[in-house]
């Protein structure tokens, strides 16, 4: 007996799709695959220039959190030379001296890349672990770089920012998610 025609139609669409769209005629764009996640990272280096300043910092170093979501989420996506651009990029921004975020970006990029292979099978809570321990680093070693005195009054303005950043690392997690599915779609190829 014969399926009827009405599914074998859709079981022949459902062949030609996938959940990154069509395969016929079509592929992942090369500027997709390279722009979405660097231009990412660069636009969140500026991205806390648009919130109010205060005597304490709140906003959470965005670049950061974007960078180490793109290369947990995504491990293959970002090379581990990857932190020195980006630092760079982010220096200009960031208002630390320059070479902070070249450092720590790196640092944190190959400190991640020795625990993949250490740890290849992850979880989120593993990943969230790993960039909680990155992301206060990364304010801890800003602020001695910064030339600041490090007091326990100075540790309790600082707080508030790490507390934010750690938080934050799940939302932004699923952003690059969502980032990474716009990243993957296809388009028309014409040859």
């Amino acid at each position: 007996m014969m399926p009827p025609a009405g599914l074998d139609r859709i079981q022949h669409a459902a062949a030609r799709r996938d959940q990154y769209g069509s395969r016929i005629n079509r592929d992942h764009s090369p500027v997709l695959l390279v722009l979405v996640p660097w231009g990412t990272i660069m636009l969140a280096a500026v991205v806390p220039f648009f919130f109010l300043t205060s005597a304490i910092p709140l906003v959470p170093p965005l670049a950061l959190l974007f960078l180490l979501a793109w290369r947990l989420v995504r491990p293959g996506v970002l090379p581990v030379w990857a932190g020195l651009p980006l630092g760079l990029w982010t220096d200009l921004y960031s208002g630390q001296p320059f070479g902070c975020s070249v450092l720590l970006f790196s640092l944190s990029l190959l400190t991640i890349e020795v625990l993949e292979t250490r740890f290849p099978w992850r979880d989120f809570l593993q990943d969230w672990a790993t960039a909680m321990l990155a992301i206060l680093a990364y304010i801890g070693l800003g602020v001695v770089f910064s030339g600041a005195d490090v007091t326990p009054l100075t540790i309790i303005a600082v707080a508030p920012q790490a507390l934010l950043s750690v938080l934050a690392y799940p939302i932004v997690a699923r952003m690059v998610a969502a980032l990474d599915r716009i990243r993957l779609l296809r388009i028309r190829v014409v040859r």
